[in-house]
């Protein structure tokens, strides 16, 4: 959802933010995870040579000027290449891509050199799977929450924390220019020349010269719908337990799970726990929502961008403790009535921080990739290549036997 995400900020800075339907850039985002990943197994394995070696280098062939156009226009700040994983400038990612074109096209040129780890009867069983796998891992990313998240609103980050600037770090350096009229003449001013109150005020403009230190979360802001009141603090310094339901738009949020949210709400108002939902949809759309689902918590109101950075769902949501955030939950996991019926948060697991290993994630995903394929180039290296092998030694005795007999015959004649 993250390359979604991107990829609509690309269709908006060049002016097509509303040609196709959400679900087109989800559905280029999936593809272009299978081609790439399947690209770099086959190279990988040695399978479908030509396929991937003339895949890889069209591909890099129009990724790498596409990229150097980016680098000089500047439309979006970051390529979004590896999501939060690892953020490249523009130049950066022209310089990457600059790198994998030549590769790319020493592999199409040399593809006959690459060896091939398995036969030509079981390299489609890899094919096969490799397509299936990342197809499904991003389905199952999508029905439930990323295996991974490198967010700075991960499970065990305090957010308040995430906000702090430190003392000796250094800040970022903005220009501010002003646009001034007069006589009809217009005419651009700094801070040290602003002239006297004869010019009129036409625009301004201010711009980054020279980039400080910014904190991993610098744009969270909880403002009360209803009164404007703004709650951040209260929020984020709540010893107690607080549940905040993320939708970042509600037009589009799922509420197929509503009678369950209802119910987690009137869970914490039984127990003195705060409950808000974080939105960034117009006034309208609360009172639709609310008028569809018998909604009675509050809103709050923050920006859309930071929503969609802090969980990959819609509605998706988060328990917090003093800032802290102990548990995040996609909409179709969200904690049930038989998790929640026991008591307080105090006493259940889910009230507890929840811990995640990466390392284990890692280890058991890549398990599930290369278990299986080892297990099909054991059988190939077992069954088809000894069968091969063998064939190929009959067939050079046959023909030495043949080569024998033949040499029998003429000495039979002389």
């Amino acid at each position: 959802m993250g390359f979604q995400y991107k990829l609509q900020d690309y269709l908006e800075a060049f002016g097509m933010g509303g040609v196709f339907p959400t679900f087109i850039p989800l559905l280029v985002a999936i593809l272009v995870a299978v081609v790439e990943f399947s690209i770099g197994i086959y190279l990988f394995f040695g399978i479908r040579k030509k396929l991937a070696t003339t895949f890889a280098l069209v591909l890099m062939a129009f990724m790498t000027p596409f990229t150097l156009f980016l680098a000089f226009t500047n439309p979006v700040s970051d390529c979004g290449c590896f999501g939060d994983a690892w953020v490249l400038t523009n130049w950066q990612t022209f310089a990457k891509n600059l790198i994998l074109l030549v590769a790319s096209y020493f592999t199409f040129r040399w593809r006959d050199a690459i060896v091939s780890f398995v036969s030509n009867k079981t390299d489609w069983i890899i094919s096969l799977y490799t397509i299936l796998f990342v197809v499904v891992l991003s389905f199952y990313c999508l029905i439930h929450l990323p295996i991974l998240d490198f967010r700075p609103y991960k499970i065990g980050n305090n957010i308040r924390e995430g906000m702090l600037i430190p003392e000796d770090a250094e800040l970022s350096v903005y220009e501010t220019t002003f646009i001034l009229e007069k006589d009809g003449t217009q005419k651009e001013f700094s801070l040290e020349n602003y002239p006297d109150s004869t010019w009129t005020f036409v625009d301004t403009r201010t711009v980054l010269k020279k980039r400080g230190y910014e904190p991993p979360i610098h744009d969270f802001s909880l403002k009360l719908h209803t009164t404007g009141e703004d709650i951040t603090d209260r929020v984020l310094h709540n010893q107690n337990y607080t549940f905040l339901l993320v939708a970042h738009r509600l037009d589009n949020a799922d509420d197929s799970n509503i009678d369950l949210i209802n119910e987690i709400y009137d869970y914490s108002v039984e127990h003195g726990y705060d409950f808000f939902c974080l939105t960034s949809s117009p006034d309208e759309d609360i009172a639709v929502w609310q008028d569809k689902t018998g909604a009675e918590y509050p809103f709050a109101l923050v920006d859309d961008i930071t929503l969609k950075t802090i969980i990959r769902s819609n509605p998706g949501m988060l328990l917090l403790q003093d800032g802290t955030i102990l548990n995040k939950w996609h909409d179709a996991d969200l904690p049930d009535e038989y998790v929640l019926k026991d008591g307080k948060l105090e006493e259940l697991e889910i009230g507890t921080l929840k811990q995640v290993r990466k390392g284990r994630v890692i280890l058991n995903t890549c398990l599930w990739f290369f278990i299986p394929l080892l297990a099909v180039l054991a059988l190939d290296l077992l069954f088809v290549r000894r069968r091969e092998i063998s064939a190929r030694k009959l067939q050079k005795r046959n023909a030495d036997l043949l080569k024998e007999s033949d040499s029998a015959s003429e000495e039979t004649k002389q």
